[in-house]
């Protein structure tokens, strides 16, 4: 792999299924991102996301075994950010989680760090054993953006007639 570029910050670390470390990482992540002067609101997601899925898989994955470790590995630009996490655990099926949103689970808890993940990232693959995460996020990507700009479509061709 070529050295990054100096306006690229990446790391590797394999980390102990501990949630405070992971927590503390999370910091570097921020400040590697607002050095490169991501908005406040593409840090916010690309935080939660992080958050999310690193306690997924020390949760989860590895069902806080102090034995087992979680390997992480980003990259992070002016305009994207790539993370990849894998854990010790056995996996598991993504399609098979049902959709919080149903209103027989609405009042459950939990059941919603897949879907965050999904929503919040603009890209978001599994490895077929489900071990394994990878997610990026390009700059100013913003789904919510572009729903409400297709219902002020809606709006404007309701006003022609």
């Amino acid at each position: 792999m070529s050295e990054p570029t100096p306006s690229t910050w990446s790391t590797h670390r394999i980390l102990p299924s501990d949630t405070s470390i992971a927590a503390e990482f999370t910091n570097e992540l921020v400040d590697a991102m607002t050095d490169r002067n991501w908005a406040p609101r593409d840090v916010f997601r690309v935080q939660l996301a992080f958050d999310e899925a690193i306690v997924n898989a020390i949760r989860h994955g590895n069902r806080f075994d102090p034995e087992k470790t979680v390997e992480v590995s980003i990259a992070c630009n002016c305009e994207t950010v790539h993370i990849r996490i894998i854990d010790q655990g056995e996996g598991f099926d993504p399609a098979s989680i049902p959709d919080p949103r149903e209103d027989e689970l609405l009042e459950v808890p939990g059941g919603r760090g897949v879907l965050l993940i999904t929503e919040l990232m603009s890209s978001v693959v599994y490895s077929d054993r489900g071990n394994e995460v990878q997610m990026t996020k390009i700059k100013g990507d913003d789904p919510d953006e572009d729903d409400e700009d297709d219902e002020d479509d809606e709006d404007d061709e309701d006003d022609e007639d």
